[in-house]
This record gives C-alpha cells, structure tokens and sequence, in this order.
C-alpha cells in the first residue's frame, strides 16, 4: 500500500519570521491529529535552516524548491545540493513548471539536477505537465512522456528508489482551475503504465505519483480517493496552517 505524501511548496512566499510562524501553526494544528499522510514542507532556501530547527522533533520533513546540478563553483546565486544537506533538506522539488516556464529550464537540465540530487541522497519531487495548449491540441500524453523520459534518461531502479514523480497540468497552476478526478486519473494512471514498460510493474506500482494543480481542502477528497494519486503537491493552500492540515486529513 503507497503512503499518500502531502508537500507544500512555499513559493516565493515568507520571510524568516513569517516561516516560524507557520511551522508553529502546523505543529500547533496537526498536534491532536492523526495524519495517516506524510508531510513535506518546502520553505524558501533563505529559511531552510530555520525550518528545520523547526522541524526537529516532528515528523515532518523538510524540502528544497530548486537546486543546480553542481556541487560547487562560479555559479552566481545558485545553491548546490551539498548545501541543501547541510541544512537537513531530505526532498528537493526538481522541473517544476515554473522552473520550466518562467526560467527556461529544459529536460536535459532537469535530468542532470535529478541524477546530481540522487547522488547527494536528496530524494527528488519531479514535476511534469502539459500546458493548456498542449492540452487543447491533444498532446498531453505525448508531453508527459517526453518529460518522463527525458528527466529519467540513465536511471535504473535502484537509483530512483526514493523518486516522487508529480503531475502538474500547468494550467492549472494558480489559476483556480482544477483537473477533474477524472483528468488527473487518466494522466496519473498513464505515468504509472510508462513507468511500469520504462522499469518494471513493481517498481511502478511502489511509486509515489502526486497530484499538483491548486489543490484545496474543497477539492482533496475526490482527487486524493483516485487509484492512482498518492498525494498533492500543494500551492496556495499550503501557506495556512488549516488548510495544509486539512488536505492531509482527507488521506
């Protein structure tokens, strides 16, 4: 049986102090809880260390949004994965669309930061997505195996043992608009299948297959009752205590 695993990418959102804030509310809220999901919470770099003084005694752990694919150098506002380590990062968030989008990074980009996380024992967040355009014109699982492929090139198994993969229809992104159940299934249950013909149907049926996409407390249940989700990667709703909470419950 998969474990659901609820992560939280912060974004550009909280300084220091608005990070204390809301690890304490988290603690605070999910304290007489029964969570039966994982927790990953993933602040902005310039507040992982508090985070995760934060987060010692807990059983949430911690993530980075993004890294490069170096482990040091002349690479001006960059942060590698061994200084991810240091501040107790487990998880690092690698090919998020907006990391595509917005700052141009390509497959071959992403695979190389994948493969230098793998080595670091950084357990990575891949995120693929079509854009609605590619939707539109009916590409989408052509994209998604692209990206899939791409991303995993020269991987074997083993290597991947601790991968998350998360489907995130891009326009779905803080849009508001949200696949349905129905939508995420059919593109969930479509990595499952590929990864099964790229690996093996047990590691395939092992992995962890989240669903990113404005997820809220509103929509969670449905989606996260799929066959193939196993959790969310959550935007918005993950920078109040009680929602991020709430989305966790429904597991």
């Amino acid at each position: 049986m998969r474990k659901k695993i609820i992560a939280g990418n912060w974004k550009m959102y909280n300084d220091v102090n608005g990070t204390v804030n809301l690890i304490s509310e988290i603690k605070k809220v999910m304290s007489d809880k029964n969570l039966n999901a994982g927790l990953i919470v993933c602040p902005p770099f310039t507040n992982l260390e508090t985070a995760s003084e934060l987060l010692k005694d807990t059983s949430i752990k911690l993530g980075a949004q993004n890294m490069y694919f170096e482990e040091s150098g002349a690479f001006t506002g960059e942060i590698s994965p061994l200084m991810l380590k240091s501040v107790g990062c487990e998880f690092v968030i690698l090919g998020h669309s907006e990391r595509r989008t917005i700052f141009g990074e390509g497959d071959q980009v992403i695979n190389k930061k994948i493969k230098t996380a793998i080595k670091h024992a950084l357990k990575p967040i891949f995120c693929i997505g079509e854009t609605l355009d590619e939707r539109e014109k009916g590409v989408t699982f052509k994209v998604i195996e692209t990206q899939l492929k791409n991303g995993l090139e020269g991987l074997g198994e083993g290597e991947l043992a601790n991968l998350i993969v998360a489907y995130e229809p891009v326009w779905a992104i803080g849009t508001g608009k949200v696949a349905t159940p129905e939508q995420a299934q059919e593109v969930h249950k479509f990595i499952r299948e590929l990864i099964a013909k790229m690996y093996s149907q047990n590691f395939a049926s092992q992995l962890i297959i989240q669903y990113g996409g404005s997820v809220k407390p509103e929509n969670a249940k449905e989606l996260l009752g799929q066959a193939d989700i196993d959790g969310a990667l959550v935007g918005g709703a993950c920078l109040k205590a009680e929602s991020f909470i709430k989305i966790a419950e429904v597991c």
